[in-house]
């Protein structure tokens, strides 16, 4: 379980509540077969998403890239494998743990720490892409995550954010579906009121110097069992939002 006082810096944004509920599932989000693998299916999609942003924005160069809320790694191991440096970090040490225990073979541009993303923002750290993925919705104050990750964006980078929009669709899908009726995730995983809609993110980016893309829908086949991506952002999507090369930084 995590304390406040194993943890590197301040707490203010951040619920001990879904931490002690995250640090109940490290173990499971690696499991192939386990109880969580509509959500491997769910990041296998993702991650297919984010490597074609990042060519379509960055080439084919390495990047310094920070997942923040990296969970077990299920982002940070291929990203490091496709030749990335990668940091995630992670405000359970469980997570972080689990993650270092998984990413060993790829240490040489793979690292893990248990602290917040205010830690590094005091630290001047700066990275080409910077991910928010899943984690917005669960954490007291979203503007303030993601003003902080901003800042940790170097001019002419990028930030990706996924998440679930506020709506009907979402409640229905996201909660009642996911949660309840398909049990893909535990009870009481979400908050339906912490969703954040596209509208909210691009709100709280703008005023940083950030130009967010159209939102990307993803959508779930329960039949099939597969993810695809989608025209809709209804229920999941993500965001990618671009910093303006003229942005101030203090890299």
């Amino acid at each position: 379980m995590l304390s406040k006082d194993n943890l590197t810096g301040d707490t203010d944004n951040l619920s001990p509540e879904e931490i002690r509920r995250f640090d109940a599932l490290a173990e499971e989000w690696r499991k192939p077969d386990g109880a969580f693998k509509t959500v491997l299916a769910f990041n296998q999609v993702r991650l297919q998403h984010i490597l074609a942003e990042i060519r379509r924005h960055f080439g084919r160069r390495s990047l310094s890239i920070l997942d923040v809320g990296c969970g077990a790694g299920l982002l940070t191991e291929p990203l490091a494998g496709a030749g990335h440096q990668v940091l995630g970090i992670d405000a359970s040490a469980v997570n972080i743990r689990v993650a270092r225990k998984n990413g060993w073979e790829l240490s040489a541009n793979l690292s893990y720490r248990h602290c917040l993303t205010e830690v590094l923002c005091r630290e001047q750290a700066r990275f080409d892409l910077v991910l928010n993925t899943e984690v917005v919705e669960h954490v007291p104050n979203p503007v303030q995550l993601l003003q902080e990750c901003a800042e940790l964006v170097k001019p002419g980078g990028m930030m990706v954010v996924a998440t679930l929009n506020r709506t009907w669709q979402s409640y229905l899908i996201g909660i009642i579906g996911a949660e309840y009726l398909l049990k893909a995730l535990p009870k009481g995983t979400h908050s339906w009121r912490a969703f954040v809609t596209p509208a909210e993110i691009g709100a709280a980016l703008a005023p940083l110097g950030f130009h967010c893309a159209s939102p990307q829908g993803m959508a779930y086949n329960p039949l099939s069992g597969h993810w695809r991506l989608c025209r809709g952002s209804k229920v999941n999507y993500l965001v990618s939002a671009i910093k303006d090369d003229s942005s101030q930084s203090d890299a």
